[in-house]
């Protein structure tokens, strides 16, 4: 199957928490960073989630925020990923900014090109992807 997702970060179920109507589901990422996501439980039971499975965290560009001067933030979204600016490529309207975490993982953000200018988020600038757990979709 291929996807439009442009992140599909490999990884392994770390835990599955079960609540009344969702599951959250940490991800340990190859490069040793995890991404948490929120999925229904019956997606969870349809995935065979368990710890020790292999499994991607997948998310659109368009919903991952790039933010600095995150460590000491208080904020709401539960994936918070510090990194660099590895590359940036400007459009017309928007950029797409690739953030390098320390494990060598890359995550893709599609931000207005305006935020990118302002923000100064250029290669080798230090950055974290901020990623709501609700928006990461898992995949087997």
């Amino acid at each position: 199957m291929k996807i439009s997702a442009r992140n599909v970060l490999g990884g392994t179920v770390k835990t599955v928490t079960k609540g009344a109507v969702n599951a959250e589901v940490t991800i340990a990422l190859e490069g040793g960073e995890t991404v948490v996501a929120v999925i229904t439980n019956s997606s969870a039971d349809s995935l065979d989630l368990q710890p020790g499975k292999p499994a991607y965290a997948i998310v659109k560009a368009s919903e991952v925020m790039v933010g600095m001067g995150m460590a000491s933030a208080r904020i709401s979204a539960r994936n918070v990923l510090p990194g660099v600016i590895a590359n940036v490529q400007e459009g017309a309207v928007n950029s797409e900014v690739l953030v390098r975490l320390a494990g060598g993982t890359c995550v893709v953000a599609s931000i207005t090109k305006q935020s990118q200018q302002l923000l100064g988020l250029n290669p080798g600038v230090e950055v974290s992807a901020i990623i709501k757990a609700s928006n990461v979709m898992v995949g087997v």
